[in-house]
């Protein structure tokens, strides 16, 4: 048995070097002869390793803390503190064994009181360290360190009461107090915890500010901060937030009538102030609720009766006559007519003339014999009954001749159909008819059509079915202006056209469409267009191919030849969504950079990708978006499609990113949109464009208005909002001016400066305005515009100038310097963005296409096969820029041809041959190169 002996006689600890360590044996010799001459030597014993080491503590009030570690294999464990070792009585040594390894298990405790900590002077903090023996030698633990905590009572800042108004961003900030350790901080609303993770209108920043991004009614509340650590909890004093919302006033009534029913008088209308209604002590409407306009209704006026006029001679009746008329004055205005008998009559003669005749007549008559009498009556029936047969066969004869005429005027669907309208298929009018109008004469136009009702496209579509239908038409010449419109009726064997004028095309916003000509029955496919030309576009494409384009407004659709297969046809459309009648495809932080287009008909099968290509608004000089392209199913949900540069072989769209627009390569028709979102650390902008409007002149009111509208740098969003100030009766003063608007949380502060005071006042209470930054950012709430309120000192003063300044907050900004006549009229500026192209609607076949299809197909022959040198579709594809992704080029049966179509869909505008001409002779293949030259024509 062997014994390790250590000194302690004095309180003193001692370093391992001053300890000896003896081996006493027993008996030593009664083993003599059994013991061998020497011994094997036990295994060299490793260093010792801590299983546990002295952690970081804090003295809470007088409480000392108790510092522990464990090390094995350990013959000894000290403390130092502060350089010093800690005296041996103060430490708590517990012995184990391990039974796996056999070592030696040393534990020691040791305390720290807070008298200890505050004797330590200097800068440095209280620190303790474990020294841990083994036969192998030493190892030191890390240091732990040993503060005392405490907590000041005072906020360094506490936050304020606020009354902000309605959806305005609210900073409330508060620092903690000072404390060892920091301090942690939470929000209380009403008393209750604010958790932003599950309200994420609520944010807290990293200096522990409370940020409201939009300021609701329900959060009107009193908000407290409160910072705790190990020592204590301390509460800031509580801010009260108010959230009001100032009131807006109601649609006008319509005007009621004049109260005077004869004369003047005055019409009223009224407007309240509940739209909305103010809460919270918010600001009440500015302006009268009621309006009031003199009137003067016309007063009824009887009619008078004139003098009456001289009598007229004695008739052979012996009577004479005299009138009168209603004029004087005549009725007028709902006044009663003349009471009484216009003519009056009377004998001329005094009776002498009743009596002369009387006796004459007593001289005169005799009677007459019975066979006298006979005769004189049947001569009369015999005159009667002449007349009356000649008066039936003039009827007769009137009729038929009208009935000829007529006929001779009228044709039949049938054969219109057949002659596809041409003038000769009518007869023009008879000349010998004067009430007809002359050959050369214009048409009348508001002539009747007889009894047909319907729309007249959809009757020639019922008459193409239905070949004995008639259509009652005029006999007019107005179909001397027909042939405009070709609408194609497709029919089982054969197919047939017949002219239509153009307007009707817009006016019906119908198209038909058949998905099959052929041999088999017709399937007919019939989609319908919104009324609003100007966002859509739409052509009967097959085979071929063609593009579609909505003029002004970067959107279009090329379809390249075979993706419609041989013998089908399809009515193909392309239709830009009015923004409030569709749900918007961001979410969280993602903002619209793109309008949602629709391309259909959906669910067509098509043979290879088209291309969609839309305008976006992202800044792209910096790598700080994460662009994403989203489709909506048929229930109105948004599905995200893909992202750039995380596209996969499961990816079923391509997306070519330029700097104004982007180009989809897709194999299925829907509806699609841009959606993008930062990525850190650096925040993302997207161009924003600012357009100022001011009504249009002459101006004959005191009150005077600029409309400051902040929209997305698009064609299309400018153009819906020249539309809309166009309904409104204002005028664009200049072209508009871009702004960057970084995701940076910040509102956009609109303000009016350097106003002529001596002969203008503004209406604006508040040094500015500002739109939220989440109504921007998001693009849920459009158009945005910010409202100036001017007035005029007397209607004279006709000159104004002034300053509009439009920054985001720690952002960029503009400045609108505006001089202006009020009464002078404005020219409109041109709605069509700069550098516009003019691109027509729709091309059909060949035309649309900038690179002729023999051309085409010896590219796609030379560049197609794979080649070990690399001269193949991948240097085109590096060399044109759509190199991003190519394993989706590789899995096309063409993936030249693909190429080509994402070429033609990049290049539609400017017809760029020359970049396809270098990109082929730097590759070598000047058996495909071809010069092409290109005109300008649109």
């Amino acid at each position: 048995m062997y014994y390790v002996l250590s000194s302690a006689a004095t309180s003193k600890a001692w370093p391992l070097e001053a300890l000896g360590s003896f081996i006493i044996s027993s008996d030593a010799s009664d083993y003599a002869e059994v013991l061998p001459d020497s011994f094997p030597s036990a295994p060299a014993e490793p260093l010792p390793e801590f299983q546990s080491e002295p952690e970081n503590a804090f003295i809470v009030k007088n409480r000392p803390v108790k510092l522990s570690c464990k090390a094995a294999p350990a013959t000894q464990i000290y403390f130092k503190c502060n350089g010093e070792w800690v005296n041996q009585n103060d430490h708590v040594t517990r012995e184990s064994l391990d039974q796996i390894t056999g070592l030696v298990v040393r534990e020691v405790d040791i305390s720290v009181s807070r008298t200890q900590v505050e004797e330590l002077f200097g800068l440095e903090d209280y620190w303790c360290q474990c020294v841990a023996w083994s036969s192998a030698g030493t190892t030191k633990s890390r240091r732990a360190y040993v503060r005392i905590a405490y907590l000041r009572k005072n906020f360094e800042q506490e936050p304020l009461s606020r009354e902000v108004r309605l959806e305005q961003e609210v900073l409330l900030q508060c620092r903690p107090p000072e404390g060892t350790p920091p301090a942690e901080v939470e929000w209380l609303k009403n008393e209750e915890l604010i958790d932003p993770a599950q309200d994420s209108n609520f944010l807290m920043t990293v200096d522990h500010d409370l940020i409201i991004k939009q300021a609701r009614l329900s959060d009107t509340a009193n908000y407290t901060c409160v910072a705790r650590n190990v020592v204590a909890k301390r509460r800031s004093s509580t801010a009260t937030l108010i959230v009001y919302v100032s009131g807006g006033w109601s649609l006008w009534t319509e005007w009621s009538e004049c109260n005077a029913h004869c004369g003047r008088g005055w019409q009223r209308r009224t407007r309240s102030c509940t739209n909305p209604a103010p809460l919270n002590g918010g600001a009440f409407c500015e302006g009268q609720p009621f309006q009031r306009v003199t009137c003067t209704t016309l007063c009824p006026v009887d009619g008078g009766w004139t003098e009456w006029a001289k009598w007229s001679a004695c008739s052979t009746e012996c009577t004479h006559w005299r009138s009168r008329e209603c004029q004087a004055p005549a009725p007028r205005n709902g006044g009663h007519h003349c009471s009484g008998s216009m003519m009056e009559s009377k004998n001329c003669t005094d009776g002498l003339c009743a009596r002369n005749k009387k006796v004459s007549l007593e001289h005169t008559t005799h009677p007459l014999d019975s066979g006298t009498g006979a005769a004189v009556y049947a001569g009369l029936v015999g005159v009667l009954l002449l007349c009356v047969i000649l008066v039936l066969g003039v009827g007769i004869l009137a009729y038929r001749r009208s009935c000829r005429h007529l006929h001779g005027d009228i044709t039949d669907s049938s054969s219109a159909l057949t002659a596809a309208f041409h003038p000769g298929n009518y007869k023009p009018p008879r000349q010998d008819n004067p009430h007809l109008p002359h050959s050369s004469a214009p048409p009348d136009l508001t002539a009747s059509a007889g009894t047909f009702c319907r729309p007249l496209f959809s009757s020639l579509q019922q008459s193409t079915l239905d070949s004995h239908h008639k259509i009652t038409m005029t006999t007019s010449p107005l179909l001397d202006t027909i042939p405009s419109l070709k609408i194609k009726v497709y029919d089982s064997s054969t197919m047939s056209s017949m002219e239509l004028p153009a307007g009707l095309s817009s006016v019906d916003a119908e198209i038909m469409s058949l998905k099959t000509v052929g041999s088999g029955q017709r399937e007919p496919y019939v989609h319908t267009l919104p009324g609003e030309p100007a966002y859509n576009a739409s052509a009967t494409l097959g085979s071929l191919g063609g593009r579609l384009a909505i003029p002004n407004t970067g959107v279009s659709l090329l379809v390249p030849p075979g993706t419609i297969p041989q013998g089908k046809f399809y009515e193909m459309y392309l239709i830009i969504s009015k923004w409030e009648k569709t749900t918007l495809p961001s979410e969280g932080g993602q903002t619209v950079l793109s309008p949602v287009v629709s391309c259909g008909p959906s669910g067509m099968l098509l043979s290879r990708p088209v291309v969609l290509t839309l305008p976006h608004c992202a800044q792209l000089e910096t790598p700080d978006w994460s662009l994403t392209l989203k489709t909506q199913t048929n229930q109105g949900a948004w599905e995200e499609v893909l992202t750039v540069g995380e596209e996969s072989l499961s990816s079923p769209c391509y997306l070519q990113v330029e700097e104004h627009s982007c180009h989809i390569l897709m194999e299925q028709l829907g509806t699609y949109g841009l959606v993008g979102q930062s990525v850190p650390p650096q925040p993302a902008c997207k161009r924003l464009q600012l357009a100022l409007f001011a009504p249009r002149a002459p101006c004959l009111s005191l009150d005077y208005s600029l409309r400051v509208y902040c929209i997305q740098d698009t064609p299309h969003a400018l153009k819906e909002v020249l539309e809309l100030e166009r309904s409104l009766g204002g005028v664009l003063l200049e072209d508009a001016k871009p702004l960057l608007f970084k995701d940076s949380y910040h509102n956009l502060r609109l303000s009016i400066h350097d106003i002529p005071h001596a002969h203008w006042r503004s209406k604006l209470l508040a040094k500015y305005q500002e739109i939220p930054f989440y109504h921007i950012w998001s693009g849920s709430q459009r158009p945005l515009h910010c409202s100036f309120s001017l007035e005029r000192g007397s209607v004279a003063v006709s000159q104004l100038s002034c300053k509009i300044c439009v920054r985001q907050v720690e952002g960029e900004g503009q400045i609108f310097q505006l001089h202006t006549d009020i009464q002078e009229t404005l020219r409109p500026h041109s709605p069509l963005p700069a550098g516009g192209t003019c691109l027509p609607s729709s091309q059909v076949g060949s035309y649309a296409f900038r690179l002729p299809v023999s051309i085409r197909q010896k590219i796609c022959a030379s560049l197609d096969a794979p080649s070990a040198r690399g001269c193949d579709w991948r240097l085109l594809a590096h060399s044109l820029g759509f190199d991003r992704y190519l394993n989706y080029f590789a899995t096309k049966p063409s993936p030249t041809g693909v190429l080509l179509d994402l070429w033609e869909a990049c290049h539609q505008g400017d017809a760029d041959l020359v970049s396809l001409a270098t990109a082929l002779e730097d590759m070598g293949k000047s058996e495909v190169l071809v010069v092409m030259t290109t005109d300008g024509d649109c």
